[in-house]
């Protein structure tokens, strides 16, 4: 069985190799004072970052981080581009119709490999396969997260009456639609704590239908990687390994994100942080060995690239070499 302590030496030699492909360290030996902004509020999502913070990993890099919040008010590539942030986590979605626009940022980590995004529908409304969603109220948030269920929709020839959602899953849970997207690390759960059983759910990754989108990645500007490899490696670095001190300290990482979610004033609670950073190890370390961790695959990049140019929605494909500047 392979063990987290095993899969961190893994990930320890993996990332040795790739800091050897970097161009020339930067010449300091004081601290680099760097920021980071993820999409959204202190939640688990984010976890590794918190716990590299905290335990003092990027310190140990030579780094002196401040990790800020996020959310519709602060969109992370927004704020990167405006120099608000030196790092940011993105969809890599969003960061390729943001590469393909002409702004040069690059994806240094892929941190979630798997995507998330799924339809959730309740088995009483007769939806238990994908032809039943034909003709059904189908709850659908906007932007990024409409990509997917329009290429599916799309690909199974299925005409649905779509209902925008901002937010929530309140619709589903009033009956104003028949099925809504969802995260699974997160509104999902909402549901079951909302008094659905499993049984009781239709679900329906987008993963299984050949739409597996690779979601959060770590992103800089392309003159912040040329001019400062060395802390992009070292920022990179420290936050896979908090990442796996999160996986290997749930309890402690818990009582981290809930310090921080409590006091953003997120309302959320300890059993929905539970579930989603348990969610979270298994979306950033799918193979279990940790073998792909922080990796973007060539195929999947692909086919994100050639459904965005499809769907009309980006005019030109950036190269992977441009686009990915992480380990291979």
């Amino acid at each position: 069985m392979v063990t987290m302590k095993k899969v961190a030496v893994i990930i320890a030699l993996s990332w040795a190799l790739f800091a050897t492909t970097l161009m020339a360290a930067d010449a300091t030996t004081s601290p680099v004072h760097v920021t980071f902004l993820p999409q959204w509020f202190p939640q688990a999502q984010f976890a590794g970052y918190l716990m590299a913070f905290e335990k003092g990993f990027y310190r140990e890099a030579g780094l002196k981080v401040e990790i800020l919040v996020g959310g519709p008010s602060n969109p992370p590539l927004e704020g990167m581009i405006d120099r608000r942030t030196t790092f940011c986590s993105s969809w890599v979605t969003s960061a390729v119709q943001m590469r393909s626009s002409g702004v040069k940022l690059v994806n240094l980590a892929q941190v979630i490999q798997r995507s998330a995004l799924m339809l959730v529908a309740r088995k009483s409304t007769g939806i238990k396969t994908l032809k039943d969603l034909d003709g059904k109220r189908i709850g659908l948030w906007q932007g990024d997260f409409k990509i997917q269920p329009l290429a599916l929709f799309r690909l199974r020839n299925l005409n649905v009456i779509q209902v925008p959602m901002y937010g929530s899953i309140n619709l589903l849970l009033k009956g104003a639609v028949d099925a809504a997207t969802a995260m699974w690390y997160n509104e999902y759960h909402t549901l079951l704590n909302q008094g659905f059983e499993p049984d009781e759910l239709t679900t329906f990754f987008f993963s299984d239908y050949g739409l597996n989108f690779p979601e959060d990645g770590v992103y800089c500007l392309e003159e912040t990687m040329e001019n400062h490899p060395k802390t992009c490696e070292s920022f990179v670095q420290a936050s896979m390994r908090g990442w796996l001190y999160a996986f290997e300290n749930r309890e402690e990482t818990l009582d981290v994100v809930m310090k921080y979610a409590e006091e953003s004033y997120t309302g959320t609670n300890r059993a929905q942080q539970a579930w989603m950073l348990a969610r979270m190890k298994e979306l950033i370390i799918p193979s279990g060995d940790g073998s792909s961790i922080g990796r973007l695959d060539f195929k999947q990049y692909e086919l994100v690239v050639d459904t965005l140019h499809e769907l009309g929605l980006i005019s030109n494909k950036p190269s992977f070499e441009e686009f990915y500047r992480g380990k291979r």
